[in-house]
């Protein structure tokens, strides 16, 4: 069972009066007199993620356009190979970019054509996190010199548990605020009649390093780390 740690953060808290334009807290059902009482709430949900997605390729440059998009053909082929092997399912393999452009130096007075460019990237979902970077190692040890590997990301596949505990929580933080306030202004709370939600995910910065030459045999260190599931709601209850 996926442990889970629920918090709730502070947030700002508005007592709006939209409705005579005196400024006067209105009272009625405030959905057609624009009264109301307006709060935020947030909700927090902390959760392991399960699946690493990132962009990982190669990156060829070579004198002719043939024997560019051969090598890179072949390279592409192999880290393919290499991740199947590694049991990552072939419909977790996408191709991301396919690009061919040649390339200049501009050190001189003029333009030099060095060579020609051949990107390919792939799109790889990893499920079984603890053994990640031996999937990369194997990936990139099959491109050899011209691999590149950008853009991981963790992410949780399922995380609609989380999102109902953030919500729940962001929800519970909007209603007591709500309920204080109109005690402290001596009104009774009515029934939300507005409410907006923004959902928001945060993971720490995630780096990849290849091991070190000294390192033989050893494999790149992945930490999955926690994500932050974040659902903000914005309630405007109205003042029975």
């Amino acid at each position: 069972m996926r442990r889970v740690l629920v918090l709730v953060a502070a947030s700002a808290l508005t007592l709006a009066a939209c409705g005579s334009g005196d400024g006067v807290l209105g009272t009625g059902d405030g959905a057609s007199t624009g009264s109301g009482i307006n709060v935020t709430g947030q909700g927090t949900v902390t959760g392991t993620p399960d699946t690493l997605t990132l962009t990982l390729g190669v990156s060829v440059l070579r004198s002719t356009v043939d024997q560019a998009t051969a090598d890179a053909a072949t390279k592409a082929a192999a880290i393919i190979a290499a991740l199947k092997t590694k049991g990552v399912a072939e419909e977790d393999i996408q191709t991301a970019n396919y690009s061919i452009y040649p390339e200049y130096d501009y050190s001189g007075n003029t333009q030099h054509l060095t060579g020609y460019r051949v990107q390919n990237d792939l799109k790889v979902k990893i499920r079984h996190l603890d053994g990640a970077g031996a999937v990369i190692d194997a990936a990139t040890a099959a491109g050899g010199n011209d691999a590149v590997v950008s853009g991981l990301a963790f992410s949780i596949e399922d995380n609609s548990e989380l999102l109902q505990m953030a919500r729940t929580a962001a929800w519970n933080d909007a209603e007591a605020k709500a309920e204080q306030l109109a005690q402290l202004a001596g009104v009774t709370l009515g029934k939300a009649f507005s409410i907006t939600e923004t959902i928001q995910y945060q993971t720490p910065p995630i780096y990849y390093e290849r091991a070190a030459a000294d390192s033989a045999g050893a494999t790149t260190p992945i930490e999955a780390g926690q994500q932050d599931v974040i659902v903000t709601v914005q309630v405007v209850f109205s003042i029975g």
